[in-house]
């Protein structure tokens, strides 16, 4: 397996980058949120994932190790290809995805186009617990109300708020507060709204 290319980037595009490394030129598929890291035509190090199949030998390339471990994770999730994964990682940046995972954010999730509800939920359901202990204790607090942020979450958007800034006003609350029940977080967010 390939654990990094280490070379120069001579092409960038938003889906894939082309790193040449002792004269060859590596096609390696990469995420907004790697492609965003990137700057034009300088020496970079991609960690990479490999994927051999049949009819093509792919590679999945990553600027840090937090992003390429989520992508593995993905993968691990049945219904979840390299391609799903990718466009996930580039939909959301990897905090926000294991956000909505810890949440369970089944609409943030179902966003992403190609997931559907049922997609989202075995994510949810599958990588939960792994992600739930890669996550420092200062963070668990605000977690564990995930719950009551859900179902406020979900009020807010019955009544016809943005999900994304229905999101960060929820955050911004139990940031303050992570105690307060869903009455409370929904009447909190109407006034911040």
């Amino acid at each position: 397996m390939i654990e990094y290319i280490n070379g120069k980037l001579t092409f960038k595009s938003p889906t894939y980058v082309v790193i040449e490394c002792a004269g060859v030129g590596y096609h390696i598929h990469v995420s907004l949120h790697t492609f965003s890291k990137l700057s034009n035509n300088e020496a970079c190090k991609l960690l990479v994932h490999q994927i051999i199949r049949e009819d093509a030998h792919l590679l999945y390339g990553f600027t840090d190790n937090d992003e390429r471990n989520l992508f593995r994770q993905l993968l691990s999730v049945s219904g979840v290809g390299a391609s799903t994964a990718q466009l996930i990682l580039s939909s959301l940046n990897p905090g926000d995805t294991r956000k909505a995972i810890m949440h369970e954010d089944v609409n943030l999730l179902k966003a992403v186009k190609g997931i559907g509800a049922k997609t989202a939920q075995r994510i949810i359901l599958d990588l939960k617990d792994k992600i739930s202990k890669e996550i420092p204790d200062a963070q668990i607090s605000v977690i564990s109300h995930n719950t009551a942020r859900s179902e406020a979450l979900s009020a807010l958007i019955a009544l016809g708020f943005d999900h994304a800034s229905s999101s960060k006003v929820l955050d911004k609350i139990l940031s303050v507060d992570s105690e307060q029940g869903v009455e409370a977080l929904i009447k909190a967010a109407l006034k911040s709204m």
